[in-house]
Protein backbone atom coordinates (compact mmCIF):
# COMPACT_ATOMS: atom_id res chain seq x y z
CA UNK A 1 0.00 0.00 0.00
CA UNK A 2 2.53 2.81 0.98
CA UNK A 3 5.59 2.49 -1.34
CA UNK A 4 7.52 4.76 -3.45
CA UNK A 5 5.67 6.77 -6.47
CA UNK A 6 7.16 7.12 -9.67
CA UNK A 7 6.58 9.59 -11.84
CA UNK A 8 8.34 10.17 -15.58
CA UNK A 9 11.73 10.14 -14.68
CA UNK A 10 11.85 10.58 -10.71
CA UNK A 11 11.05 8.53 -7.43
CA UNK A 12 9.12 9.91 -4.76
CA UNK A 13 9.71 8.31 -1.36
CA UNK A 14 6.36 7.39 -0.52
CA UNK A 15 2.98 7.69 -2.65
CA UNK A 16 0.88 10.05 -0.58
CA UNK A 17 1.09 13.91 -1.57
CA UNK A 18 -0.50 17.24 -0.03
CA UNK A 19 -3.24 18.24 -2.20
CA UNK A 20 -3.75 21.71 -3.24
CA UNK A 21 -6.60 23.94 -1.15
CA UNK A 22 -7.76 27.53 -1.82
CA UNK A 23 -7.06 29.92 0.93
CA UNK A 24 -4.97 27.36 2.87
CA UNK A 25 -2.27 25.61 0.78
CA UNK A 26 0.83 28.47 0.61
CA UNK A 27 4.03 28.20 1.91
CA UNK A 28 3.10 28.19 5.55
CA UNK A 29 0.53 25.79 5.79
CA UNK A 30 2.95 23.46 3.14
CA UNK A 31 6.41 24.41 5.85
CA UNK A 32 4.69 22.18 8.61
CA UNK A 33 3.25 19.43 5.95
CA UNK A 34 7.13 19.17 4.97
CA UNK A 35 7.99 18.86 8.60
CA UNK A 36 5.25 16.93 10.02
CA UNK A 37 4.00 15.04 7.29
CA UNK A 38 6.90 14.43 4.52
CA UNK A 39 4.46 13.80 1.46
CA UNK A 40 6.10 12.67 -1.81
CA UNK A 41 5.12 16.39 -2.89
CA UNK A 42 2.73 19.27 -2.06
CA UNK A 43 0.62 21.64 -4.27
CA UNK A 44 0.10 24.90 -4.43
CA UNK A 45 -2.84 26.70 -3.98
CA UNK A 46 -5.11 26.91 -7.58
CA UNK A 47 -3.10 29.66 -9.22
CA UNK A 48 -5.13 31.87 -12.15
CA UNK A 49 -2.77 31.85 -15.07
CA UNK A 50 -3.82 36.12 -15.41
CA UNK A 51 -2.56 36.23 -11.69
CA UNK A 52 1.21 35.27 -12.62
CA UNK A 53 1.15 36.97 -15.87
CA UNK A 54 -0.77 40.55 -14.55
CA UNK A 55 -1.33 40.20 -10.81
CA UNK A 56 0.86 42.60 -8.41
CA UNK A 57 4.03 41.15 -7.18
CA UNK A 58 3.02 41.04 -3.92
CA UNK A 59 -0.19 38.62 -5.07
CA UNK A 60 2.38 36.66 -7.02
CA UNK A 61 4.51 36.03 -4.02
CA UNK A 62 1.55 34.68 -1.90
CA UNK A 63 1.15 32.15 -4.41
CA UNK A 64 4.99 31.15 -5.79
CA UNK A 65 7.15 31.10 -3.23
CA UNK A 66 8.84 28.04 -2.12
CA UNK A 67 9.87 25.99 1.13
CA UNK A 68 13.25 25.57 1.45
CA UNK A 69 13.68 21.38 0.44
CA UNK A 70 9.97 21.06 -0.25
CA UNK A 71 9.33 18.94 -3.59
CA UNK A 72 6.05 21.24 -5.11
CA UNK A 73 3.43 20.83 -7.27
CA UNK A 74 2.31 24.08 -8.99
CA UNK A 75 -1.51 23.86 -9.63
CA UNK A 76 -2.50 26.51 -12.86
CA UNK A 77 -6.15 27.66 -13.65
CA UNK A 78 -7.18 28.90 -17.52
CA UNK A 79 -8.73 27.84 -20.47
CA UNK A 80 -6.40 29.91 -22.63
CA UNK A 81 -3.90 27.78 -24.48
CA UNK A 82 -1.31 30.62 -24.93
CA UNK A 83 -1.79 31.87 -21.22
CA UNK A 84 -1.44 28.42 -19.85
CA UNK A 85 2.53 27.81 -21.91
CA UNK A 86 3.56 31.32 -20.77
CA UNK A 87 2.24 30.30 -17.23
CA UNK A 88 4.03 27.23 -17.35
CA UNK A 89 7.10 28.34 -18.07
CA UNK A 90 6.57 31.29 -15.60
CA UNK A 91 6.42 28.40 -12.65
CA UNK A 92 9.22 26.26 -14.27
CA UNK A 93 11.59 29.63 -13.81
CA UNK A 94 10.08 29.53 -10.21
CA UNK A 95 11.15 25.72 -9.22
CA UNK A 96 8.67 24.07 -10.17
CA UNK A 97 9.09 19.93 -9.51
CA UNK A 98 5.58 19.15 -11.05
CA UNK A 99 2.53 21.09 -12.89
CA UNK A 100 -1.14 20.21 -12.84
CA UNK A 101 -4.22 22.13 -14.56
CA UNK A 102 -6.91 22.26 -12.30
CA UNK A 103 -10.23 20.69 -14.55
CA UNK A 104 -12.02 20.06 -11.06
CA UNK A 105 -12.79 23.48 -9.30
CA UNK A 106 -16.77 23.07 -9.39
CA UNK A 107 -16.96 27.25 -8.08
CA UNK A 108 -19.06 29.09 -10.50
CA UNK A 109 -16.95 32.54 -10.64
CA UNK A 110 -13.73 29.43 -11.95
CA UNK A 111 -16.47 27.60 -14.22
CA UNK A 112 -17.99 31.23 -15.63
CA UNK A 113 -14.46 31.57 -17.41
CA UNK A 114 -14.09 28.39 -18.81
CA UNK A 115 -12.02 26.87 -16.50
CA UNK A 116 -11.96 24.11 -13.58
CA UNK A 117 -14.53 21.52 -13.93
CA UNK A 118 -15.88 23.39 -17.31
CA UNK A 119 -13.12 21.90 -18.76
CA UNK A 120 -14.46 18.26 -18.40
CA UNK A 121 -17.06 19.24 -21.13
CA UNK A 122 -14.00 20.05 -23.67
CA UNK A 123 -11.85 17.07 -23.95
CA UNK A 124 -10.35 18.21 -27.42
CA UNK A 125 -9.45 21.46 -25.21
CA UNK A 126 -8.06 19.25 -22.14
CA UNK A 127 -6.02 18.00 -25.25
CA UNK A 128 -4.76 21.35 -26.52
CA UNK A 129 -3.77 22.62 -22.79
CA UNK A 130 -1.92 19.85 -21.94
CA UNK A 131 -0.16 19.80 -25.03
CA UNK A 132 0.83 23.50 -24.21
CA UNK A 133 1.86 22.59 -20.73
CA UNK A 134 4.25 19.99 -22.17
CA UNK A 135 5.81 21.81 -24.48
CA UNK A 136 7.13 25.29 -22.33
CA UNK A 137 8.38 23.12 -19.52
CA UNK A 138 10.67 19.93 -18.61
CA UNK A 139 8.57 19.30 -15.57
CA UNK A 140 6.16 16.45 -15.51
CA UNK A 141 2.91 17.29 -16.27
CA UNK A 142 -0.76 16.53 -14.61
CA UNK A 143 -4.33 17.16 -14.65
CA UNK A 144 -7.11 17.31 -11.77
CA UNK A 145 -10.33 16.14 -12.42
CA UNK A 146 -13.66 15.57 -11.33
CA UNK A 147 -15.33 12.32 -12.62
CA UNK A 148 -18.82 11.88 -13.82
CA UNK A 149 -20.14 9.64 -11.24
CA UNK A 150 -23.22 8.23 -13.21
CA UNK A 151 -24.57 11.32 -14.42
CA UNK A 152 -25.80 12.14 -17.76
CA UNK A 153 -22.69 13.61 -18.69
CA UNK A 154 -20.42 11.11 -19.90
CA UNK A 155 -17.31 12.32 -20.27
CA UNK A 156 -15.28 9.84 -18.65
CA UNK A 157 -13.69 8.20 -21.94
CA UNK A 158 -13.36 11.12 -23.82
CA UNK A 159 -11.40 12.82 -20.87
CA UNK A 160 -9.14 9.51 -20.73
CA UNK A 161 -8.78 9.32 -24.40
CA UNK A 162 -7.66 13.14 -24.49
CA UNK A 163 -5.07 12.78 -21.17
CA UNK A 164 -3.20 9.72 -23.36
CA UNK A 165 -3.65 11.38 -26.32
CA UNK A 166 -1.99 14.43 -25.02
CA UNK A 167 0.77 12.45 -22.99
CA UNK A 168 0.33 13.45 -19.66
CA UNK A 169 2.50 12.26 -16.70
CA UNK A 170 0.14 11.75 -14.25
CA UNK A 171 -3.12 12.34 -13.15
CA UNK A 172 -5.13 12.86 -10.23
CA UNK A 173 -9.17 12.04 -9.85
CA UNK A 174 -11.60 13.37 -7.02
CA UNK A 175 -14.14 10.57 -7.01
CA UNK A 176 -16.87 13.48 -7.01
CA UNK A 177 -19.06 15.34 -9.89
CA UNK A 178 -18.36 18.78 -10.09
CA UNK A 179 -21.89 19.24 -8.92
CA UNK A 180 -21.51 17.08 -5.89
CA UNK A 181 -20.92 18.59 -2.31
CA UNK A 182 -18.75 16.52 0.26
CA UNK A 183 -22.15 14.84 1.77
CA UNK A 184 -22.20 12.40 -1.48
CA UNK A 185 -20.29 9.49 -1.05
CA UNK A 186 -16.55 9.36 -3.30
CA UNK A 187 -17.49 7.54 -6.33
CA UNK A 188 -14.38 4.82 -6.16
CA UNK A 189 -15.33 3.13 -9.12
CA UNK A 190 -15.09 6.08 -11.20
CA UNK A 191 -11.37 6.32 -10.21
CA UNK A 192 -10.50 2.74 -11.02
CA UNK A 193 -11.73 3.34 -14.56
CA UNK A 194 -9.56 5.51 -14.98
CA UNK A 195 -6.67 3.43 -13.63
CA UNK A 196 -7.69 1.02 -15.94
CA UNK A 197 -7.69 3.01 -19.24
CA UNK A 198 -4.59 5.18 -18.48
CA UNK A 199 -1.07 3.68 -18.40
CA UNK A 200 -0.08 6.70 -16.66
CA UNK A 201 0.55 6.81 -12.86
CA UNK A 202 -3.51 7.62 -10.90
CA UNK A 203 -3.81 9.42 -7.97
CA UNK A 204 -7.22 9.15 -6.02
CA UNK A 205 -8.19 11.61 -3.78
CA UNK A 206 -11.57 12.40 -2.06
CA UNK A 207 -12.72 11.20 1.87
CA UNK A 208 -8.82 10.29 3.12
CA UNK A 209 -9.19 11.34 6.71
CA UNK A 210 -7.89 7.38 8.44
CA UNK A 211 -6.66 4.24 7.67
CA UNK A 212 -9.69 2.56 6.25
CA UNK A 213 -10.33 5.26 4.09
CA UNK A 214 -7.06 4.87 2.73
CA UNK A 215 -7.27 1.66 2.35
CA UNK A 216 -10.37 1.98 0.32
CA UNK A 217 -8.72 4.66 -1.48
CA UNK A 218 -6.14 1.96 -2.71
CA UNK A 219 -8.41 -0.74 -3.67
CA UNK A 220 -8.96 1.31 -6.93
CA UNK A 221 -5.63 0.52 -7.82
CA UNK A 222 -4.67 4.19 -7.90
CA UNK A 223 -0.65 4.75 -7.72
CA UNK A 224 -0.83 6.94 -5.00
CA UNK A 225 -3.27 9.04 -3.07
CA UNK A 226 -3.75 12.56 -2.43
CA UNK A 227 -4.78 14.30 1.24
CA UNK A 228 -6.57 17.13 1.40
CA UNK A 229 -9.09 18.87 3.60
CA UNK A 230 -7.91 16.48 6.43
CA UNK A 231 -4.81 17.76 6.45
CA UNK A 232 -5.44 21.33 7.76
CA UNK A 233 -4.77 21.64 11.54
CA UNK A 234 -3.04 18.07 11.28
CA UNK A 235 0.67 18.61 9.04
CA UNK A 236 1.46 15.23 10.78
CA UNK A 237 -1.84 13.01 9.11
CA UNK A 238 0.39 11.57 6.18
CA UNK A 239 2.74 10.36 8.78
CA UNK A 240 0.22 9.44 11.10
CA UNK A 241 -1.05 7.30 7.92
CA UNK A 242 1.87 5.84 6.69
CA UNK A 243 3.08 4.52 10.76
CA UNK A 244 -0.85 3.30 10.55
CA UNK A 245 -0.19 0.92 7.43
CA UNK A 246 2.73 -0.37 8.25
CA UNK A 247 1.40 -1.20 11.57
CA UNK A 248 3.47 1.36 13.32
CA UNK A 249 2.15 2.89 16.66
CA UNK A 250 1.71 6.88 16.20
CA UNK A 251 1.55 9.49 18.80
CA UNK A 252 -1.33 11.90 17.83
CA UNK A 253 0.73 15.78 19.43
CA UNK A 254 -0.66 16.84 22.89
CA UNK A 255 -2.58 20.34 22.29
CA UNK A 256 0.67 21.83 23.59
CA UNK A 257 2.05 21.47 20.67
CA UNK A 258 -0.65 21.67 18.51
CA UNK A 259 -1.05 24.78 19.67
CA UNK A 260 2.44 25.98 18.95
CA UNK A 261 1.69 24.63 15.01
CA UNK A 262 -1.13 26.91 14.87
CA UNK A 263 1.15 29.92 16.11
CA UNK A 264 3.93 29.13 13.81
CA UNK A 265 1.08 28.74 11.06
CA UNK A 266 -0.01 32.20 11.79
CA UNK A 267 3.55 34.08 12.15
CA UNK A 268 4.46 32.36 8.49
CA UNK A 269 1.10 33.87 7.13
CA UNK A 270 2.23 37.49 9.22
CA UNK A 271 5.34 37.52 7.13
CA UNK A 272 4.42 35.99 3.79
CA UNK A 273 1.44 38.65 3.85
CA UNK A 274 3.02 41.29 5.40
CA UNK A 275 -0.17 42.03 7.27
CA UNK A 276 -0.27 40.96 10.62
CA UNK A 277 -4.40 42.10 10.45
CA UNK A 278 -4.83 39.75 7.45
CA UNK A 279 -2.62 36.47 8.62
CA UNK A 280 -4.99 37.03 11.91
CA UNK A 281 -8.64 36.98 9.52
CA UNK A 282 -7.23 34.08 7.37
CA UNK A 283 -6.47 31.61 10.01
CA UNK A 284 -10.04 32.20 11.20
CA UNK A 285 -10.50 29.93 8.62
CA UNK A 286 -8.86 27.24 10.18
CA UNK A 287 -9.11 27.49 13.38
CA UNK A 288 -11.47 25.34 14.08
CA UNK A 289 -9.11 22.40 11.79
CA UNK A 290 -6.61 22.93 14.63
CA UNK A 291 -9.28 22.71 17.80
CA UNK A 292 -10.31 19.43 16.62
CA UNK A 293 -9.47 17.66 20.05
CA UNK A 294 -10.32 20.37 21.94
CA UNK A 295 -12.57 19.50 24.52
CA UNK A 296 -13.71 23.25 24.20
CA UNK A 297 -13.74 23.84 20.60
CA UNK A 298 -16.90 25.83 19.95
CA UNK A 299 -15.77 28.52 22.62
CA UNK A 300 -12.11 28.58 21.51
CA UNK A 301 -13.64 29.51 18.05
CA UNK A 302 -16.09 32.13 18.73
CA UNK A 303 -13.34 33.70 20.95
CA UNK A 304 -10.21 33.17 17.88
CA UNK A 305 -12.48 34.20 15.28
CA UNK A 306 -13.88 37.62 17.15
CA UNK A 307 -9.79 38.73 17.56
CA UNK A 308 -8.79 41.27 15.09
CA UNK A 309 -4.99 41.56 15.93
CA UNK A 310 -2.01 39.23 16.08
CA UNK A 311 -1.49 40.15 19.95
CA UNK A 312 -4.88 38.65 20.87
CA UNK A 313 -4.78 35.43 18.41
CA UNK A 314 -1.86 34.59 19.99
CA UNK A 315 -3.08 34.84 23.55
CA UNK A 316 -6.44 32.71 22.90
CA UNK A 317 -4.23 30.11 21.21
CA UNK A 318 -1.93 30.06 24.86
CA UNK A 319 -4.87 30.20 26.33
CA UNK A 320 -6.48 27.39 25.25
CA UNK A 321 -4.10 24.96 24.10
CA UNK A 322 -0.81 25.85 25.91
CA UNK A 323 -2.15 27.29 29.30
CA UNK A 324 -5.38 25.59 29.47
Amino acid sequence: MIKPLHIKNTTYSCNLVQGPLAGVSCAPFRALVLKWGKPAFSYTEMISCKTLIHGNPTLQQRFVLKVPGETLCFQLSSNNVFELGLATRMVTDYGADLIDLNCGCPVKKIRSKGAGSHLLSEASKIYSLIRAMKENTHCPVSIKIRVDADSDDHFNQDIASAIADAGADFITVHGRHWRHGYDIPCAYDDIAFFVDALDIPVIGNGDIACLPSLKRMFKTGCAGVMIARAGVGQPWLIQQLISQAQNVPYQIPLPLTIGKLFQEHLFGLCKLLSSDNFAVLQARTFAKYYARTLPNKQVFCEDFNRCNDLKSAVRIIEDYFIDG
